[in-house]
């Protein structure tokens, strides 16, 4: 057994039937683009998901759909993959880069193998034992979730659908630099506004970012005041 893989295992309090499968969920294509964990992520994703809204579902029976969609973004999001990614210190245990050089990964990279990793328990020990490792991570996020975290682009949404009736408009304006580290320049701009550019590892966090920028420079002028919600 690789050590790594051991003392990862250490961390998690969990025993792979599989090693293969938790060595993938721990490879990013730019390492190993035939053997990466990009579906591993995919269904991760879609565990958490689950577990997480059945868990909120349960935790707050009197709570509307759209109060618990706004928990359920919060907790599911990428900010907090890496959050609790960082709290089992998978980054230095995942594989990315040139396997022959030092590379520096991104949090991006971080959050995802997060979420591929949870696919990987769930495929190889099943929704139950999956569950357990979700949740052990997740309650306490769950418990402060009563104010939940409303990310800028959602605001600015909600926003721009209050004052002009009309959604955000988001272009990618460029991407660069390599597969493991790309970088994305994202655009948005409202109805009569200008346009305000956002700087991310992904396009969403680019999007994010924008928004962020966007509901700090013209947050005022739109409402009069600087208060969002």
């Amino acid at each position: 057994m690789n050590l790594d893989l051991y003392k990862l295992e250490k961390i998690i309090k969990l025993k792979f039937k599989n090693q293969k499968l938790l060595k993938q969920s721990l490879t990013h294509k730019s390492y190993d683009s035939k053997d990466s964990n990009e579906k591993l992520e995919f269904i991760g994703d879609r565990v958490l998901g689950l577990v997480i809204s059945k868990k909120l579902y349960e935790k707050y029976p009197n709570d509307k759909e759209g109060s618990l969609d706004k928990k359920l973004a919060s907790l599911v999001n990428k900010k907090k993959c890496l959050e609790v990614a960082n709290s089992i210190s998978l980054k230095k245990f995942i594989l990315a880069g040139n396997p022959k050089k030092s590379e520096y990964i991104e949090d991006k990279i971080v959050s995802d193998a997060c979420e591929s990793l949870i696919g990987a328990i769930y495929l190889d020990r099943g929704l139950d034992v999956a569950t357990k490792f979700i949740l052990n991570l997740w309650n306490k996020h769950i418990d402060l979730s009563e104010e939940a975290y409303i990310d800028p682009k959602t605001k600015l949404q909600e926003l721009s659908l209050k004052n002009f009736k009309s959604l955000p408009i988001y272009k990618l304006v460029e991407s660069s630099g390599p597969k493991h580290k790309p970088i994305f320049k994202i655009s948005v701009r409202l109805k009569n506004s200008k346009m305000v550019k956002g700087i991310g590892s992904s396009k969403k966090e680019a999007e994010l970012n924008a928004a962020a920028t966007l509901l700090k420079n013209f947050i005022k002028k739109w409402t009069g005041s600087t208060k969002v919600i």
